[in-house]
Order: C-alpha cells, then structure tokens, then sequence
C-alpha cells in the first residue's frame, strides 16, 4: 500500500502559487504535503516543480473549495473524496496533518490540539515499546504511526472502509506499510474488526486501541460480545484505550463513556475515564467458546 506521490493543494496554496507566478518569481516555498515538510517550489507561468515532477498550476478560473484538499488525477485538479454510498473526504486542518469526514461527521479531534497531537497522547497511554499493538479501527492510522515511532514490535491494524484506504495512500501522515522502518512491524489488514477478532489467537497482543465511529454508526464495536473478544485476544494486564467522546451528552443525558465502562468490566477489564475516553486493563480472559478454548 505505497503511497500515491501527489502534491496537496488547498485553495490558499493554489492562490500563492498563482500569486507568486504572476509577480514572476522563480520559487515559492511552501509545503504541498501538509505541512509534513517546507520545500522550494520552481515556478513558471504554466506549472511548478515538485518531487522531481512537473505539475500544472491551477487555472485563474479554477474554483477550488475550502476545507478541501485537491491532488492532479486525470489531468485535472480534484478533491481528495470518495462517493460510494458514504461521501469520504480527506480534510485539511489549521495544524497540517489533516482529518477525514465521513457524510460530513467529522472522524478525528481537531478543535484543541491537532490530530497528530491527539493521537499521540493517546498511543503514550499504552505504552507501546516493544508491544504486539491491536489497532482496531484504523482510520487515517495517527496511532498506528505513533506505536511504531514508539518502539512498537508490531502494529496489527484494521480498516473496513476501502475509501478510507484510499485515503491514507494519498496522505503524507498516514503509515506506509512499505515504508523501510515498518516493514516487518505493520500489519494493515482491510477488514471488519467485529468480524475478524474472532480468528485472532488468545492472549496474542500486549496493548489495544479502538478508535470507533460513534456507537450509532458502529454499535458493534460497543457491544458486551466485542469487548469480551477483546479480553480474549490480549495478555492479562495489557492496556487498552477507547475513544468514546461524549455524542448527544448535553441533549440525551446519555453517558456514552460510562456505558462502555460497565461493559468493559463485566467483560474482564478495570476501566476509568481518561481523557475523551476509557483507560481500561485485561484483569481476567472472557469467557472463551469451545473453539477457543481448543486454541489454548
């Protein structure tokens, strides 16, 4: 899954470029890849020099939209999204590593702190050095990269969506699982996590995380069965952190977050809110069907 090399344009880089080729400047520096790095851009009236390639600059009449990041596909300008039953869209942010909608529902944190930040400081609670990673629910993959900046031994990660898939091939924050210092340590499988944790082997991974759409999208993934395959599949002690949010908490009185908690427990963990979500720890495996027991 090697990433799809192409510059990623907002409409306020398109403007600066056109801008600085009209006052014919020979560069501009500036970052194509959001903001993952800063380089010097050759420029002529017609097109610009990036990666060892050139790219045509975006017409004066090209109306490009905000909160959206355009890549060059069929020799034109397009929006980095998917319409296949769910409209799924690469956003940009004011920090540069971007986030992702889907239908419009935004999928990462990005008010406080960027999406990078945030998932860094949810990896750090698990502690990754050297641990076998479960990585539930994929996503653009934030915490798959920071297990693995980490020390992580493997990440195992999962993504059901194709589109979102597709996503992290086109953006530069995202992990390649060809990249050279993963290769060996990153497992990206395109899959259904609910489904798949039942062929995962007992006691397998040392630390999880699970980052789930909201439980009216996915209530699967906040199901009493799944968390017990999730006390199946790690070691006692191993930790866990589950984002929850708090959805509908001001209009419902719904406690998201202490729903999940008791779940977890009665499944076999110790839980307590931690930041926007569960810190929770396998005390003791589910209840294993006979399938599994024969595995052990």
């Amino acid at each position: 899954m090697s990433h799809l090399i192409t510059p990623l344009l907002t409409h306020e880089i398109a403007d600066a470029l056109r801008a600085a080729a009209n006052r014919n400047e020979a560069a501009w520096r500036g970052s194509l890849d959001c903001a993952r790095s800063v380089d010097d851009v050759a420029l002529t009236a017609r097109d610009f020099f990036w990666r060892g390639q050139h790219w045509p600059m975006p017409s004066n009449d090209a109306k490009l939209k905000e909160r959206t990041l355009y890549r060059f596909e069929n020799g034109d300008w397009a929006s980095v999204q998917r319409f296949n039953g769910s409209l799924i869209k690469l956003v940009p942010t004011e920090w540069g590593p971007p986030t992702f909608e889907i239908d419009g529902i935004k999928m990462l944190p990005t008010a406080q702190l960027s999406p990078w930040d945030d998932a860094a400081n949810k990896v750090a609670l698990v502690q990754a050095r050297g641990k076998r990673i479960l990585d539930c629910c994929g996503g653009l993959g934030y915490y798959a990269a920071h297990a693995l900046a980490a020390g992580a031994a493997h990440v195992q990660s999962f993504e059901k969506n194709p589109d979102v898939v597709w996503l992290r091939r086109l953006n530069p924050w995202s992990p390649d699982v060809d990249d050279s210092e993963a290769q060996g340590r990153f497992t990206l499988t395109e899959g259904d996590i609910s489904q798949a944790i039942a062929t995962l082997p007992n006691a397998h991974f040392d630390a999880a995380l699970h980052d789930p759409p909201r439980f009216g999208i996915a209530g699967e993934l906040y199901s009493l069965a799944f968390y017990e395959q999730l006390a199946r599949v790690l070691k006692p002690g191993a930790p866990l952190f589950h984002y929850t949010g708090a959805p509908n908490a001001k209009t419902s009185g719904r406690d998201v977050p202490g729903e999940v908690i008791k779940r977890l427990e009665k499944a076999g963990f110790r839980a307590e809110r931690k930041l926007d979500g569960v810190f929770a720890q396998a005390h003791r495996s589910s209840a294993l069907t006979p399938k599994h027991r024969a595995k052990r």
